[in-house]
């Protein structure tokens, strides 16, 4: 099963995409399509067996649409249209590619096509030439050109209203050489209306051949129905023309559609940022010379060359040299990481100071950063449970107003016996007034925004279902260790013997450790830091209870109780304190010196630094923290009561921490796990929502439902925030769309008579419906939301390339 994110390009309306579903649906060998309106792509789940990417491509463009092919970042593939790949050749040579150069070899098993969109079939212009808009723009494009043909309309628009009857009040205007005047009405209104409402009829269109009705089949009826009537009063019988109408009508669509357009750029500002991060070219070892190549031209097993400054191009490992890596833009660690020969590094990351040269492992596709954006675009393209019915409430939608439109003409005209002008403005009231896009933009455009500024964050939801039930949860399970604590041994406290100090204690035991490479050695030279140790000689370690040196001439033990009592240690001083520390869970090492206890240092799994804070976070929301862990029942009580968690399951197997989980849910609660994603996975997947911490790039495990790609436990405080404003974003949209068009219909068709709409007024409500939920979505960046930094796309400049966008983090 092979899944992939094709773009659709020039979506106008929420229910043209429901024809692209279907269509592609339709093909051999495909099993779940999703098709998203805000981003203009389709996920689809496909068997390779039956169908292929070409096919699906095709489909796509015999729908109506553009398609270019997958969706994929700028490092994947070179551009499939033939001329811009030529551009793209020159541009290649002129940054000083190899010119003429024999590939190389890839190695054995490697794909050579790996991640590159389907090249097209047939030339652009034969495929988009009857397209409203040009083919292969982006929705910032789209938006600019919506916003051209607003201005257009409004530029005729304006004599169009000063020459009709309502016109009248600012002056009667003789009309220019003589003209009749509805004549010249019918000349500007066409120029209002023609060019910028072309994309609406060909949308009308497309949605007629796919076997549905949309918004832009209301727009259509409206603005048709106004114009064509108002053609018939001027050329074929007597009557008044309202030329107006459809043309104001219009200006107020356009006007609400680039507004909307503006939003969904906005809305797909994370996933663009993710795409543009890798450099555009490189520098690569090819027959013993430096070589700058494209991105995309880099094959598995190639040496890659990176001064300060650079960003990394793809995946690989170190083969010579040394520097530190600054990952925020992927993993979100805001420290820059020291990398050495045998290091993996991460395509997309910024080399900070050193020079090094490293081997290509995964390029195209399979790098990290290629992964990544592929969970974005398919979390950002599947629909949540409530997002299926407000789907179908469109679709009825439109067809309730078509329905309602043609009996209100028919009331009002045929039963109440008014004129045909009065009946007619109602039926195009009705029309225009719908707002289908409202509701289909309500879920799509929060979940956008929320996976979006997630993955910004380091957190990604692998679908919108888990971003949903995330809200949903009341016991967040964390696994202790290395979740919860360091995984790392940490000293916790010290005991000293009467006239020993503190400083004392650790320097003559770090003067034995530090021959030592035991962990606990380690903890204890950590704790000393830059002070400065004893010097001892003579080191010997004893096997299963310590170590044994000499310091001044006397001798230094350290090891555990079994080491004391051999050596007839006394230690009646300290016992009891001994005996506290290890009723609190922790490991106790015993130092004498000269043949007498001089102190206890007492060694545990250190606490994160967020860990309190997170759990603190967690139940100030109302969730409940439970921990699970294989220490003994005094250790991991110690750990819970520190931390101040609800729920501690110590003794616990990896075998059993699903049935744990299991025995929480029988209870009736709605439980998230949080864990590795490896060791922890039955748990992980048994769990109603998963967590795996400390993923790195590491994004394509099955268990988790949510990847934390930082080891930072705040992240699921980040996740559940944004998670729960999201879902609030989604019910407010929803909310809105519902009640306007309530209300919008009734009042349209007359029932308030004799309060009534215009058909410029309704289509200035329709429009700014939709641009209200897209708006309120977008308003979800600035919210302020607990562990969610309220990033921007931003230019990162790279050194030997051109600047590429970028994200902070």
């Amino acid at each position: 099963m092979k899944t992939s994110t094709f773009e659709v390009g020039e979506l106008i309306s929420t229910l043209s995409a429901a024809g692209v579903h279907r269509q592609i649906a339709m093909l051999s060998g495909v099993h779940h399509v999703d098709v998203n309106y805000v981003a203009g792509s389709a996920t689809v789940h496909f068997d390779e067996a039956k169908t292929s990417l070409q096919e699906i491509r095709q489909r796509i463009i015999d729908c109506g649409y553009h398609c270019r092919g997958e969706l994929v970042p700028a490092h994947v593939c070179e551009p499939t249209d033939h001329k811009m790949t030529a551009d793209a050749h020159k541009g290649h040579m002129a940054h000083g590619g190899s010119k003429g150069h024999a590939p190389k070899e890839m190695e054995p098993g490697s794909d050579p096509h790996a991640g590159h969109s389907v090249k097209s079939a047939q030339p652009m212009s034969d495929m988009t030439h009857d397209m409203g808009h040009a083919p292969g723009m982006s929705m910032q494009d789209m938006a600019n050109d919506m916003r051209n043909r607003f201005f257009i309309a409004l530029l005729f628009a304006i004599p169009v209203f000063l020459y009709s009857p309502m016109g009248k009040m600012f002056g009667d205007f003789a009309t220019p050489f003589d003209l009749n005047r509805k004549v010249f009405l019918f000349i500007v209104a066409t120029g209002a209306i023609a060019y910028p409402g072309w994309p609406f009829f060909i949308a009308a269109w497309r949605a007629a051949r796919n076997r549905v009705v949309n918004m832009a089949t209301l727009i259509l009826l409206s603005v048709g129905t106004g114009y064509v009537f108002s053609v018939g009063a001027t050329f074929l019988y007597e009557g008044e023309v309202f030329y107006e109408a459809a043309a104001v009508l219009l200006v107020f669509i356009l006007l609400g559609h680039w507004l909307e357009m503006r939003a969904r750029a906005g809305a797909s500002d994370a996933i663009r940022a993710l795409m543009d991060l890798a450099p555009p070219m490189t520098t690569v070892l090819r027959a013993g010379l430096e070589t700058e190549v494209a991105t995309s031209e880099v094959l598995t097993g190639e040496t890659v060359i990176i001064k300060p400054g650079d960003k990394l191009p793809v995946d690989g490992e170190i083969i010579e040299g040394n520097s530190e890596v600054d990952e925020s833009m992927l993993t979100g660690e805001s420290m820059p990481v020291k990398k050495v020969v045998g290091d993996a590094v991460i395509g997309a990351t910024i080399n900070k100071s050193g020079s090094f040269r490293y081997k290509a492992t995964k390029v195209g596709a399979d790098t990290a950063l290629a992964q990544i954006v592929k969970l974005v675009q398919e979390a950002q393209n599947s629909k949540a449970p409530g997002q299926l019915l407000a789907d179908q409430a469109s679709q009825w939608l439109v067809l309730a107003a078509i329905a309602i439109g043609l009996l209100t003409f028919g009331v009002w005209f045929w039963v109440l016996d008014q004129p045909l002008l009065f009946a007619l403005t109602l039926t195009i009231t009705v029309f225009v007034i719908a707002c289908p896009d409202a509701l289909g933009l309500a879920t799509p455009m929060a979940i956008m925004v929320g996976t979006g500024l997630g993955a910004m964050n380091g957190i990604l939801f692998k679908n919108a279902a888990a971003l949903e039930n995330a809200t949903k949860l009341t016991v967040i399970v964390f696994d202790k260790t290395g979740t919860l604590t360091l995984g790392q041994p940490d000293v916790v406290e010290m005991v000293t013997a009467q006239d020993v100090t503190e400083a004392q204690l650790l320097a003559t035991a770090a003067g034995v450790e530090k021959f030592s490479e035991h962990p606990l050695a380690l903890a204890v030279l950590k704790r000393l830091g830059t002070s400065q140790a004893e010097v001892a000689t003579g080191f010997t370690n004893i096997d299963g209870q310590g170590a044994r040196a000499m310091i001044d001439g006397e001798k230094v033990l350290l090891g555990n109780l079994k080491l004391m009592e051999s050596e007839d240690i006394p230690l009646q001083a300290l016992v009891t304190e001994a005996f506290r520390l290890q009723g609190g869970g922790r490991t106790v090492v015993y130092v004498a010196r000269g043949g007498k206890l001089i102190g206890l240092i007492a060694i545990a799994d250190a606490v994160r630094p967020t860990s309190m804070a997170t759990i603190a976070k967690l139940q100030e929301r109302g969730v409940k923290v439970a921990m699970i862990s294989g220490d003994n029942q005094a250790t991991a009580d110690r750990i819970g009561k520190e931390l101040g968690i609800d729920i501690v399951l110590a003794d616990v197997l990896p075998g059993q921490k699903a049935s744990k989980l299991k025995e929480l849910q029988e209870q009736g609660h709605k439980v998230g796990m949080v864990g590795d994603g490896i060791n922890d996975a039955p748990a992980l997947t048994q769990a109603d929502v998963g967590f795996a911490i400390g993923a790195g790039t590491d994004v394509a495990m099955e268990s988790a439902q949510v990847i934390l790609m930082k080891s930072d436990p705040y992240d699921v405080v980040g996740a559940i925030e944004l998670s729960r404003a999201t879902l609030h974003k989604m019910h407010q949209n929803l909310w809105w769309a519902v009640g306007y068009n309530l209300i919008a219909f009734p009042l349209a068709a007359g029932v308030f008579y004799p309060f009534t709409l215009s058909p410029e007024i309704a289509a200035l409500s329709m429009s700014g419906s939709s641009a209200v939920v897209a708006i309120n979505a977008l308003l979800l960046k600035r919210t302020k939301l607990a562990g969610i930094k309220r990033v921007r796309p931003q230019i990162i400049p790279t050194a030997g390339a051109q600047p590429s966008l970028g994200v902070s983090l």
